[in-house]
């Protein structure tokens, strides 16, 4: 296991990811040739929708081996290749879960982008150490020194940079490993013949800097090099003090290439053996026992348990991308599912290279593959030995933004739409399908355009169903800013024969502004007042009021509920009696301390040529936007700005028309705030 690595390769869109990942299965075999992402050749990106429009929609996963360049032991490499648009970070962050490295790829030009600074941060969410890659240096524009101070200030990380570019733009042309101080260069038809020589005189003075520089960085973060300088020595194991910080999360290895170029591709190899972990040297994974909800750390020798992170249906079945973090699985064992408590028996293991499925009988801890026969199962599942039922933490999605109404072109097709966006809801769990109560409209919620727009084209090839989709939406939330407001409720239906009766008091109070979307329920009952058995009643009753919406029939969430007395009738008790009690709390609460409107804010970074920054900027202020820092970059400027969801439809069409075309942008959700007097007003009246 020591030679075994889990790895991501996470990204900006555009950054170059899947042309490093298609190098990747090149130079370790797996295929002869490099398939590029723009002709839609990646063997990565291989759905057909990926290859039309030419970016990355699934994470993809595969398997290869890397003989090390110098040493020449050979790693086992599982590598997932991520999207990087922001309407699919559901998938980087379900990979994150599960990876124990990854290689975060960056524009030379473009350095630190919005999205980059997205996957950083669910890197950092699981812990995931890094290992930075500038691509692009042959880029006009290109600059590594600035990349590596954009990624020390935005990311709030050191920077070790482990290689010095040999030229840049057109002259790029290798690199310098900064540890052997030995210049790389890269030939033959792609790249595959790698050539040490001594380091070119006109930049030897530089790169003997770039080393002192890299040796007095790795002294100010690890004891043992730092012992090393003071004492007057030169360090002569720099590799291991680097893998140290590495895996402790403190500092980020900075290399630098062009992959399409086919320059600086197996250093990054040599670097994931290197630098990143082995599974058996990240924390053990925290469980918690379902029979006695106590805590525990997983063994990776102990009983099987793994999580489900990704599942994909098709007409054979479901097949479960998961992660093994202890014991061993075999075809045919039959584990438990922690969320259902069913037994589900695996048909068969497979190791994954993109759509393609080798059959293996068995894998251990540390081994990601694909399994299918396990019947009901769904992302964040956890699958355990039966003489051990473990839960293990499950995958934290964020919230959609935006919102769709459907419908099937053909009534005769409305059932299997509703089974085909089950379906696909099942697989992505960022999108969120409902009936609205009032208008009986499907309404689809999601991450983005793009995303919905890619839905209604699975729609139609995977499932045979065309779909209209109507305007987009903003997912606007409510919320009650209180704290201990106390209401009660009665449902009293006993005038002759069987009648029915439930009655609760509720203490209700605001949870913090980041848990807007959170429903805490609690049970403060005592003496019986409410029987046990109507408890979960009550709290099914608090969920479901919830859901239904608030004033403006938004979704009420931030609430904590503390069930702390009621009354109950030895024969006309009822379970839907307590949970319509529950509803009927719920109500005087909205009606005694009214709502708040949560509109979803984007962090958008617009990037225009200088002569346009003013216009630009005061268009956002007109979008109600609220502009935070203004970058300067060689006659580009670089605006970031928080800016309603509501007022960015259709501004692709308007950032090109203010700078003649030359505008680009990107955005990622930023997190709800409370929207303004007027737009609830506007909200409200449109109820």
């Amino acid at each position: 296991m020591r030679l075994r690595r889990n790895i991501g390769i996470i990204a900006h869109i555009d950054a170059g990811k899947t042309t490093l990942s298609e190098r990747i299965l090149v130079f370790t075999g797996r295929k002869h040739t490099a398939g590029e992402t723009h002709n839609g050749a990646s063997a990565l990106d291989y759905e057909d929708i990926e290859r039309r429009k030419g970016i990355t929609i699934n994470a993809a996963a595969t398997h290869v081996q890397w003989a090390h360049s110098l040493r020449g032991e050979v790693g086992s490499i599982n590598l997932i290749d991520t999207p990087g648009h922001v309407d699919f970070t559901a998938e980087v962050e379900r990979s994150l879960r599960v990876l124990d490295g990854a290689v975060c790829v960056l524009d030379a030009k473009e350095g630190v982008e919005a999205q980059t600074e997205t996957v950083w941060r669910q890197a950092r969410r699981y812990d995931v150490p890094c290992v930075a890659f500038i691509n692009k240096m042959d880029k006009r524009g290109a600059d590594f020194a600035r990349c590596c101070a954009d990624v020390s200030r935005r990311l709030r990380v050191a920077t070790l940079a482990v290689q010095l570019p040999i030229g840049a733009g057109d002259d790029f042309i290798g690199v310098i490993d900064l540890l052997s101080m030995q210049a790389l260069r890269f030939e033959g038809a792609l790249g595959q013949i790698v050539r040490r020589e001594d380091v070119p005189a006109q930049v030897l003075q530089a790169a003997r800097q770039a080393r002192r520089t890299l040796v007095e960085a790795l002294a100010n973060l690890d004891d043992e090099t730092a012992e090393a300088v003071l004492a007057g020595r030169e360090p002569t194991d720099l590799h291991v003090a680097i893998r140290r910080v590495t895996v402790a999360g403190t500092a980020v290895p900075v290399l630098c290439g062009a992959a399409l170029s086919n320059i600086g591709v197996q250093p990054v190899l040599d670097a994931v053996l290197d630098y990143l972990p082995a599974p058996e040297e990240v924390p053990q994974q925290q469980a918690v026992l379902v029979e006695s909800g106590q805590a525990l750390r997983l063994e990776p020798g102990g009983e099987a348990a793994a999580l489900v992170f990704k599942t994909v249906g098709d007409d054979f079945g479901t097949l479960s991308f998961t992660r093994i973090f202890a014991g061993q699985v075999k075809q045919g064992d039959a584990l438990v599912n922690a969320r259902t408590g069913h037994r589900a028996r695996i048909g068969r293991i497979f190791r994954m290279h993109a759509d393609k499925r080798e059959s293996v009988d068995s894998a251990i801890a540390g081994d990601i593959v694909g399994l299918v026969g396990l019947g009901d199962v769904r992302t964040g599942d956890t699958l355990s030995a039966p003489s051990r039922v473990v839960s293990l933490e499950a995958i934290a999605f964020p919230e959609p933004v935006i919102v769709m109404s459907v419908e099937a072109e053909n009534n005769a097709d409305t059932g299997r739409l509703a089974e085909a966006l089950a379906a696909r809801a099942l697989d992505d769990p960022t999108l969120r399908v409902r009936t609205d109560p009032e208008t009986s409209e499907t309404l689809v919620a999601g991450m983005g355009e793009l995303q919905l727009e890619v839905l209604r084209e699975r729609l139609a090839t995977m499932h045979k169903v065309v779909a209209r989709f109507g305007a987009p939406r903003v997912a606007y939330r409510e919320s009650v800013a209180i704290a201990g407001v106390e209401t009660e409720g009665l449902h009293r239906k006993q005038s002759g024969g069987s009648g029915s009766y439930g009655h609760v008091k509720i203490r209700w109070s605001s949870l913090s502004p980041d848990q807007f979307d959170r429903i805490e329920f609690v049970d403060e009952v005592k003496g019986g007042a409410v029987p046990r058995q109507f408890i979960r009643h009550v709290e099914a009753g608090v969920r479901a009021a919830a859901a239904a919406g608030g004033m403006a029939g938004y979704p009420v969430g931030g609430l904590r509920a503390a069930l702390y007395d009621g009354s109950s009738h030895d024969v006309d008790g009822k379970d839907f009696a307590f949970a319509d009690a529950a509803r009927l709390a719920f109500t005087a609460l909205l009606e005694q301390a009214g709502t708040e409107i949560l509109e979803p804010v984007m962090a958008v970074e617009a990037r225009v040529p200088d002569e346009f920054m003013g216009p630009v900027i005061g268009d956002l202020n007109s979008r109600r936007g609220q502009v935070h820092a203004v970058d300067a970059d060689d006659g580009i400027s670089i605006v970031r700005a928080k800016v309603p969801l509501a007022e960015m439809f259709g501004y692709v069409g308007d950032l090109r028309g203010m700078t003649q075309g030359r505008g680009t942008f990107s955005m990622e959700p930023a997190g709800y705030e409370v929207a303004p007097a007027h737009v609830k007003q506007q909200l409200l009246q449109q109820k």
